[in-house]
C-alpha cells in the first residue's frame, strides 16, 4: 500500500488478534504513521500492542505526519476526515474514512489511543526545566521553549511523557500474553522479575545524560520509547 499522507510504500505487518486471529497493518516509517483497516486496532492482541510499541521506538526520529493537510483513503481514494477522539482523559486524533474503509493514525497518537502517554504536571515540568531548556513537541516535532511555555506553540499540544506506570504494566505483562497456552507456573515470579527490572531502568533514566540529550532533541516520549524497545531487544 502506498501511504496516503507521504507517498512512500508502506510496510504490511502481520499482528495477532483476538481469539486466534490474524490481522495486516500498514506501516509507514517514513512519516510515522500506521493504517488500520475498520476495527483492527480494537482487536489487536496484547503481544501485538508490545510489537507495535517495540517498532515505534526503533523509528521514533523519523519526521512527523503534519496534522492539517489533505489525506485521501487508499481504498476509495475519498478525503480522509481529521477526527478527534478521548480515551478515558487523554485526547488524540486521526483521519478516517467516512465509508468506513480504516483509518490512519501517527504512532505519538496511537500511544495516546493506547493510555502510555500523559500530559506533565507542572510539578514534572519545573523539574524538567532543571535539566533542559527546549524540547521538540511529540506530536507536531516543533521546539518548544520550557522556560515560557508547557503547551506547543505549532500544534497546541501539551509537553507529554510515556506514563511509566503503564509502560511497566506493558513490560511486565504484555511480553507474556502471547498465543494461548498451558499457564507457566513461573508466571508470577518471571513477572515479578520483569517489573523489578522494568522499574529499575525507569529510574535509572533521569540520570543517563544520553536520555536528556535525546528527550531534547527528538521529544520525550520519543527518548522514552526508544530506550524501552532496547531494553525489550536486549531481553528478547
Amino acid at each position: 500500500m502506498i501511504c496516503p499522507a507521504c507517498g512512500s510504500e508502506m510496510t504490511a505487518t502481520t499482528l495477532d488478534g483476538h481469539m486466534g486471529t490474524a490481522l495486516t497493518v500498514d506501516i509507514c516509517t517514513s512519516c510515522q504513521a500506521i493504517w488500520f483497516d475498520t476495527y483492527e486496532s480494537l482487536q489487536l492482541a496484547p503481544a501485538s500492542t508490545l510489537k507495535l510499541f517495540s517498532l515505534i521506538g526503533e523509528h521514533a526520529h523519523t519526521p512527523k505526519l503534519p496534522a492539517g493537510r489533505n489525506i485521501s483513503c487508499p481504498r476509495c481514494q475519498a478525503r480522509l476526515l481529521l477526527t478527534h477522539d478521548r480515551q478515558r482523559d487523554t485526547p488524540f486524533h486521526y483521519w478516517r474514512c467516512d465509508a468506513r474503509h480504516g483509518r490512519l493514525i501517527t504512532f505519538f497518537n496511537f500511544l495516546r489511543e493506547k493510555h502510555f502517554v500523559k500530559p506533565l504536571s507542572p510539578a514534572e515540568i519545573a523539574e524538567l526545566r532543571q535539566n533542559i531548556q527546549t524540547v521538540n513537541c511529540s506530536n507536531c516535532g516543533g521546539p518548544i521553549d520550557l522556560v515560557k511555555q508547557s503547551v506547543c506553540p505549532h500544534c497546541g499540544s501539551p509537553v507529554s511523557m510515556l506514563d511509566m506506570k503503564q509502560a511497566e504494566k506493558l513490560v511486565a505483562q504484555l511480553k507474556d500474553a502471547a498465543a494461548p497456552r498451558e499457564i507457566d507456573p513461573a508466571l508470577p515470579l518471571n513477572l515479578m522479575r520483569a517489573r523489578r527490572e522494568a522499574e529499575a531502568a525507569f529510574a535509572a533514566m533521569d540520570k543517563n545524560r544520553d536520555w536528556w540529550h535525546e528527550a531534547s532533541s527528538n521529544g520525550l516520549v520519543e527518548a522514552s520509547v526508544t530506550m524501552i524497545a532496547r531494553w525489550l531487544n536486549q531481553r528478547a
